[in-house]
């Protein structure tokens, strides 16, 4: 009776030691699979600081990078652009498709190619409305868009006509360059406008960007559009690596002049056999589902050409291997 006495009252004692000993067991498994994990990631994980080139321009403009300021204001949008790798990958490929548009209007109104990345910082190269209501590619509000000539009604807007968008959009940095006497100048004010840039440089008595204190936005703007330069220019150097065959390419297109009404653009676009999906894409400046053309006014409507509606019709002739190196 008093054996039996002595082993009940261990017993919990021993229960005590046994459930310590399998959570010892348990605790030192865990800090070794702890440890192995942080050296995992100790090993294979890493954080870069990209790399700022030793000289640099915009537009044939010398940027300072010997001011420090303006380094770390490059060295910010680096690192946002750099690291925001899902948009940095979007912003590249779409440019593939709106590039070879952009490039030969600006090129035909001398202005400098630089610009074709303020129309991707705008507006990721999409047809974007902001807070503002400024539209298309290069966000034109409804009165700026009116004084250069696009045409805004309730079924046409011609901010989202890439081509017609970018002549504005010359037509205005053009401006904007005769009245600041730089084009870093232009760039700022297309973002502030030429009376917010021309108070701010009367007040402070100087027409520099660099030197200027400016609003949050228009502060980071021209920044934002070198560090964009700086990764599509070199691509891999900033740890971009795209095939080719990654890019979006144009979508062939052939232009039908229209000076007619057009009572339903969705049957329209069927009668020349395309979807109105891709239609729209090629057509986003029509943006009611009819055109009333009483003033028997000419329209340029481009209609895609139905064979390059698959993928790999599109990229035929494309090398499946070979990598974007931020060539023409």
């Amino acid at each position: 009776m008093k054996r039996k006495y002595i082993f009940l009252s261990i017993l919990p004692l021993v229960s005590a030691m046994i459930i310590a000993f399998v959570f010892w067991c348990h605790t030192k498994e865990q800090q070794a699979q702890n440890e192995d994990y942080y050296k995992a990631f100790r090993d294979n994980y890493a954080l870069y600081s990209p790399p700022i080139p030793e000289s640099l321009s915009f537009a044939g403009e010398k940027v300072p990078l010997d001011v420090y300021y303006v380094r770390e204001a490059l060295d910010k949008e680096l690192l946002v652009n750099v690291y925001w790798q899902s948009n940095i990958l979007l912003l590249v490929k779409r440019a593939a498709r709106y590039f070879p548009v952009i490039e030969p209007i600006l090129k035909a109104n001398n202005i400098p190619e630089d610009f074709k990345y303020l129309a991707v910082i705008e507006s990721g190269l999409t047809n974007a409305v902001s807070p503002a209501n400024a539209a298309g590619i290069w966000q034109f509000i409804k009165s700026t868009g009116l004084h250069y000539q696009l045409e805004i009604n309730t079924e046409v807007d011609e901010r989202y006509h890439l081509t017609k968008a970018t002549q504005a959009a010359c037509q205005y940095l053009k401006n904007s360059y005769r009245m600041h006497g730089s084009w870093t100048a232009a760039a700022a004010a297309y973002n502030m406008g030429d009376g917010g840039f021309r108070r701010c440089s009367t007040s402070q008595q100087t027409n520099q960007y660099w030197d200027l204190f400016l609003n949050a936005e228009t502060a980071r703007y021209v920044y934002r559009i070198l560090a964009i330069k700086l990764i599509f220019e070199n691509p891999q150097k900033y740890g971009v690596k795209l095939r080719l065959k990654d890019l979006y390419p144009p979508i062939p297109t052939h232009t039908l002049t229209v000076d007619t009404s057009i009572a339903n653009l969705m049957d329209f676009a069927r009668q020349q056999g395309v979807n109105y999906k891709v239609f729209k894409e090629c057509n986003p400046w029509l943006i009611a589902h009819s055109l009333n053309n009483k003033s028997h006014k000419s329209y340029q409507i481009e209609i895609p050409d139905s064979k390059y509606m698959r993928y790999y019709a599109l990229m035929e002739g494309v090398s499946s291997d070979s990598l974007y190196c931020g060539e023409k």
